[in-house]
Order: structure tokens, then sequence, then C-alpha cells
């Protein structure tokens, strides 16, 4: 659907004649299906990159994961639509360039129903048939007031429902393993993705967490609170830590603070020196990535979803570590 500003009524999303077939492309799910043959499939995270430089390295990265074939990729999108075009152009060179399966990221910060209409239009265009669904962080303060776009929604799950009615598209949404920050308890917070899931996601990819216990239990509850929605793919996401400095940033995308374990690991290997030990906190980093992915493997997690922050080799040690590497691509029946 597209929105019809001057009579006030939706009208049916037409993509253009020369737009990609999406219908032909798999979904998130049918891929973690077809990748899960030998191993739990695993899919990766990027970023749209700021400058000419960080595009190159964003392709060298693609290139070394397309050699390993995750079951998706994902491209995050900047908060309030900053980096819009730029994240819709990229995202779409993944899908006509490489034969990766994109999945795109869609906020609700800042735009009105009929600017999110759009910009599935233009994913529609670019051949993109996958979409997660987010509602977003307030720019410039992740954990600060939200505010609602006047001619807005709400919640993620209106605009799951957006959507799912402009076409054939799949929508995904994020999972809180400790709750999201703004829910008053986990009761509420599971009820919230319950309700994402009903109004037509397929699956969920989790907020970042380094205690496995926490995505377990998220687990739990969701079977416990709904055993339909429950059945879903809920997809946990991981980051290696390479140094002090990326502790911050994956609790700026936590929302949470790390366990004091794993702190207390990151902190000994960086030692008492006027400057970290940055090859032992990798290192350290790289050991607590490859647990985690251990463990959830062994819990039966259906995928392990990495941030990348556009780099390939802390996380290709990770995988290969866990008995990833170079493979021939999967081969549907």
């Amino acid at each position: 659907m597209t929105f019809d500003n001057a009579r006030g009524r939706s009208t049916p999303y037409r993509p253009s004649p020369t737009s990609p077939n999406v219908s032909a492309t798999p979904s998130v799910v049918q891929s973690l299906q077809l990748h899960s043959g030998s191993a739990v499939p695993f899919s990766v995270e990027f970023s749209p990159p700021r400058d000419a430089a960080g595009e190159e390295r964003l392709w060298r990265a693609v290139r070394t994961f397309e050699r390993m074939h995750p079951a998706f990729i994902s491209m995050t999108y900047g908060a309030g639509g900053t980096t819009r075009d730029h994240t819709v152009r990229i995202t779409g060179e993944l899908a006509e360039e490489t034969t990766l399966l994109p999945v795109a990221h869609l906020t609700a910060v800042e735009h009105s129903v009929a600017e999110l209409r759009s910009i599935v239009g233009a994913y529609a265009d670019s051949g993109i048939r996958n979409i997660l669904v987010l509602r977003g962080d307030p720019p410039g303060d992740p954990l600060g007031e939200w505010h609602k776009h006047p001619d807005g929604v709400e919640y993620a799950e209106e605009l799951v429902r957006i959507v799912r009615d402009l076409g054939d598209f799949h929508v995904g949404v994020a999972s809180f393993p400790q709750g999201h920050h703004r829910s008053p308890d986990l009761d509420h917070d599971t009820a919230h993705l319950a309700a994402k899931l009903r109004a037509g996601a397929e699956y969920s990819i989790t907020q970042m967490f380094f205690d496995v216990e926490h995505y377990l239990r998220l687990r739990d509850r969701l079977v416990a609170f709904d055993s339909v929605e429950g059945a879903k793919p809920i997809i946990p996401e991981l980051m290696p830590i390479t140094s002090l400095r990326t502790v911050k940033r994956a609790e700026e995308l936590c929302g949470r603070p790390l366990p004091q374990a794993v702190l207390d690991r990151l902190h000994r290997a960086a030692g008492n020196g006027a400057e970290e030990d940055r090859a032992a906190v990798r290192e350290v980093g790289i050991q607590i990535a490859t647990e985690m992915g251990q463990r959830l493997i062994d819990e039966g997690a259906p995928c392990l979803h990495f941030i990348t922050l556009n780099f390939a080799k802390a996380t290709s040690e990770v995988l290969t570590n866990l008995g990833y590497g170079v493979t021939a691509a999967p081969v549907s029946a």
C-alpha cells in the first residue's frame, strides 16, 4: 500500500515496470531451513558506511562472508532516517550484486506513515522482500524519551501491519532477552513481543546480550505466554568484544551493562598498564563470543546473528572456532 495524502486513504503499492521480482527471493525463515543441513545457520549485520573508505571496507567484509554462505545479512537504518537514501541504495546493491539474502531494517523514528510506506516501496523496487521492523531509538540518545511522529506510529506492532499490508513482504521484529528498557516488567515485554508476532512477524532477532541464560529465559517466557508464537524462531544476536572501547558500544546497543563476570575477564586481560593490552582483550572477547555461540548451538538456537560493525575478522574467527568456514552454497531440495 501507499498513502494518498490528497484523498487521505491507502492505495496499493505498484512496483515500477523494472522492479525485481521480490516474490522470487526466499524469506528469512525459508533461508534458515535451507542452511540448517549440517550446522546451525549464521547471519551477519552491517551498518550504512559514512564515507567512501567505509563503503570499501563494508564490501570487503561482505565478500568475506559471502564465501561462508550466511543464511542472511541485515543492514541497519539510521535513527530518524538519517541514512535513509544511502541505506536503501546499498541494501539494493547487496540484493543485486551478491548471492546473499539482504534484510532491510525499518524504524518508525521521525517518520510519518506516508514516509514509511514510501521507504518500503523503495525497498521493493530494489528487490528487497525481507524487512526487520523496529520502533527505533530516539536520535542522539538511545535511552532518551520516545516521541511519536504526529502522523506516525507508536509501536512496532503497527509498523508490522503496515509492511504486511503493502504486499509480498516477510517481516521480522526485535526481542529483548532482559526486557526492553522501557517495559515495566518482563511479563509486559513478553506480551508486546507476542503482539508483534501475531501481527504478522515471522521471527525475531534479539537485542545483543552477554549471558545466554537471558536468551533461554526469553524463549521459555514466550512459549509459556503463547505456544503458537513461541514456535517462531528467536535468533540470538552476538558481538565479539575487541577492545574496552567496544565494551561501551556494546552497552549502548544492549541498553544494559555487561555482566560483571564478563567485565572482569576483559579488565583482567587489559592489565594495569597506562594502556590496555588490546591483543589480550581481543583474545578474551573472541573466547567469550565463541563460548556463547557454542552454548547457543547446544541449546538449539535457530541461527547465530553477529553484529560486525562492518569488519569481518573478529566474527570470522568466532565462526572458525565454532567449525564454520568457506563452504559450498546450500542447494535447495
